[in-house]
């Protein structure tokens, strides 16, 4: 997949010049709006031209190759490929202290998830350089993670006793404080884990769910975000980032920040609402056909509940598995953006 870097003529087209460089590049889910709208745009176009056609991308997706979803940034950093884009979580067993950059239920706004991910940037950068060998290009969200239940359910104490499939491994110590048992299924798996039992309810964005057709083995919506945003980081092979001269490093630098993040995290705004409406007939849905699912109501009560155990349980067990000093590091970031302090 990946070609030989050939070096030639800067372009006359660019007042900067950028030297000819060939990127291979494995985006995220092929089937979701992320990389439909935002991935492959980018990388297929955006980014190619920018540079005059000196930079040349081929472009597929972790799916497509057949990736195991915790495989995507280890390859990525043995240089199989140059650069990649998936979910954070999916890297948590090789890195614990990533699962800080996404803690659920603490950012119910697109601008708060985005204070979040801007504050737990630099632990971000030092997580994927020491551990994956790789440079952070951005960081773009998914739909705030909800609840799909194929159960009939009326509030947050209904999940308890259910198999419920977490969207990572923070999510599935919550679900499991909060008396349900989280199990591990690949978003792709889940339609039929839902429709065989396997599982009884599921957490994913709710407009990830709605493009993927979960509406059709779900029939209850829970919309509490207990997987939080699901945050995507795009990073590059570190060598391969030292590789590239100054100006091209310039260059993408400032192309994936206004031509591929800054549009992600501009979608996302209202995006709860919006994808509540495709998945229930409650409101105009921007996206295609309404579905009709149950949406159940979350009260203070049930928020509130959710919210201690997170605090009190969940992040302290994360701050012990994470160790070193990344506990002190997320007060320091994340946690004065958002109140909170792990004891």
């Amino acid at each position: 997949m990946k070609k030989t870097l050939s070096i030639l003529a800067a372009s006359t087209v660019l007042a900067t010049p950028v030297l000819a460089e060939d990127l291979s590049v494995v985006g995220s889910w092929s089937s979701l709006p992320l990389h439909n709208q935002y991935e492959a745009p980018f990388w297929s176009t955006t980014l190619p031209e920018a540079s005059g056609g000196n930079i040349k991308v081929e472009l597929t997706t972790h799916n497509a190759m057949s990736l195991g979803l915790g495989d995507v940034y280890p390859l990525l950093g043995q240089g199989v490929y140059d650069v990649a884009m998936t979910v954070a979580d999916y890297a948590v067993a090789d890195a614990p202290e990533l699962e800080g950059l996404d803690v659920p239920l603490l950012a119910l706004t697109a601008d708060e998830a985005r204070a979040m991910v801007d504050a737990a940037r630099p632990m971000v950068a030092d997580i994927y350089r020491d551990r994956f060998n790789s440079h952070v290009l951005a960081i773009a969200p998914y739909p705030p993670q909800v609840v799909f239940c194929n159960a009939e359910i009326s509030n947050l104490a209904d999940l308890e006793g259910l198999k419920v499939r977490a969207s990572g491994r923070m999510t599935a110590k919550l679900l499991e404080a909060l008396g349900a048992e989280g199990v591990s299924v690949s978003f792709g798996e889940v339609p039929g884990a839902l429709q065989t039992g396997t599982v009884d309810c599921a957490v994913t964005g709710a407009g990830s769910g709605y493009s993927a057709g979960w509406w059709e083995v779900s029939t209850h919506l829970l919309p509490i975000p207990l997987g939080g945003w699901d945050s995507v980081v795009t990073a590059i092979n570190m060598d391969k980032w030292n590789s590239l001269d100054a100006d091209t490093q310039a260059l993408i630098t400032s192309e994936v920040a206004s031509g591929f993040e800054e549009l992600a995290w501009e979608s996302a705004q209202d995006a709860l609402v919006n994808d509540i409406a495709c998945l229930t007939g409650n409101g105009e849905c921007p996206s295609g056909d309404a579905r009709s699912m149950t949406l159940v109501d979350v009260s203070d009560a049930d928020f509130d509940r959710a919210r201690n155990i997170l605090t009190s349980e969940v992040l302290p067990d994360w701050a012990e598995r994470a160790g070193g000093d990344w506990a002190e590091r997320w007060n320091a970031g994340v946690g004065k953006v958002v109140g909170v302090t792990i004891n």
